[in-house]
């Protein structure tokens, strides 16, 4: 069996992990390039630990990013992502990672794809391929190069970095805010009766519903709810149909075996006390909401960077489930304090009515990345038989 082996660099991005390459040194066919991506990560792995490969098992860390220059006029950088499954021979390119989105501009830095000041604040100009949407990078660097060290502290992260702060412009894209025209909808689920969920478009598409009509409190630790396998089947099943209800599946069967990755499936409940995983006690006070959030079908370690982005939008929106969870209503400009499983986070968000319909003008981000790792990534040979048998 012979060996590839292809330049790239194991980063972290936000509270994501995951491979970063650029697509010329991949193969142009879209089939042959998955099944090394899947190869290279570890997938699928029926003992559900990759490895084999450089995933790490969860869905925070089993993840690819596709980065090259950009030829399209106005842009700096190209990106792609896609989320590779742990146990099947699938990558889901259907959506974006926000906390990756951090990394971007590091990688596109470091590997020489774009030119930067030589000191100061370079804001780059990426195209989210997936969703067809344009994220502003504001990071610093010297000497040409990002830096990557800093005192920003990011819960979900043990260590300071460098702030990057992320513009998401018009983040819901070309299609709707609000795909079915409704703030909240009534969504019929067989065996679970009618469960209401606020379906938006932003960030990636995301389906919020009451914590408490599932019987939760918002403040769940993902460790307690990944043991209950009856509730996770429950949150697939709600995902899936909130998935037809938004125009992106015909049915919830093909929402469940072809597009794990979005919809994303957010729980949220008005500000409580509660710990977060390392421990921390969080107030009331010092969150506007809580919420917890699927990704790849468990619960996520801490709140995907693309949930936030919905969530802060759905939070300005009357009549939504989000803004309801407020309680009282945001101060336009302010930003929402979401309080999730590893501590806080603030989400800026701008909305505005256009012609008649909601659209989301702006959202911002604050996060941190670097490079864990610059590397040859060595993939044995056999990744095509491999995706045919799977």
């Amino acid at each position: 069996m012979s060996m590839i082996r292809v330049p790239s660099a194991w980063m972290r991005g936000g509270t994501s992990k995951g491979l970063f390459l650029d697509p010329a040194d991949l193969p142009t066919d879209p089939t042959r390039r998955d099944a090394l991506l899947l190869r290279a990560l570890g997938s699928p792995d029926p003992y559900g630990t990759q490895m084999d490969g450089l995933g790490g098992a969860t869905s925070s860390t089993s993840k690819v990013a596709l980065v090259s220059r950009s030829t399209r006029p106005g842009f700096d950088l190209d990106y792609r992502f896609g989320a590779v499954a742990v146990g099947e021979a699938a990558i889901d390119w259907s959506g974006n990672c926000g906390n990756l989105s951090a990394a971007v501009g590091v990688f596109g830095l470091n590997r020489g794809l774009v030119a930067a000041p030589a000191d100061g604040i370079a804001t780059l100009r990426i195209w989210q391929a997936n969703l067809g949407q344009t994220i502003l990078a504001h990071l610093p660097v010297h000497d040409g190069q990002a830096v990557e060290d800093g005192d920003f502290r990011l819960a979900g992260v043990a260590f300071p970095g460098a702030e990057i702060v992320l513009d998401f412009l018009d983040p819901g894209g070309e299609t709707a805010l609000l795909p079915t025209g409704q703030p909240t909808d009534r969504l019929e689920i067989p065996e679970l009766g009618v469960i209401e969920a606020s379906l938006i478009n932003a960030g990636n598409p995301t389906i919020f519903v009451r914590a408490a009509d599932l019987g939760l409190t918002g403040t769940e630790s993902p460790a307690d709810f990944n043991r209950d396998a009856t509730l996770l089947a429950r949150c697939e099943a709600i995902r899936a149909h909130g998935a037809v209800a938004m125009g992106l599946a015909a049915r919830a069967e093909d929402a469940t075996a072809h597009r794990p990755h979005t919809p994303k499936l957010a729980f949220v409940a008005p500000a409580r006390d509660y710990r977060a995983t390392d421990g921390s006690p969080v107030a009331a006070s010092a969150v506007d909401l809580v919420a917890r959030i699927l990704s790849m079908g468990k619960p996520h370690h801490a709140f995907t960077a693309t949930g936030a982005v919905a969530l802060a939008v759905a939070a300005m929106l009357p009549g939504s489930l989000a803004r309801d969870a407020l309680g009282a209503p945001l101060v336009a400009g302010s930003e929402v304090r979401i309080g999730h499983a590893a501590g806080v986070m603030a989400v800026g968000a701008t909305v505005m009515v256009d012609h008649g319909r909601w659209r989301a003008e702006k959202v911002i981000l604050r996060r941190s990345a670097r490079r864990l790792m610059e590397c040859w990534v060595w993939i044995p040979d056999d990744s095509q038989a491999e995706l045919s048998g799977g």
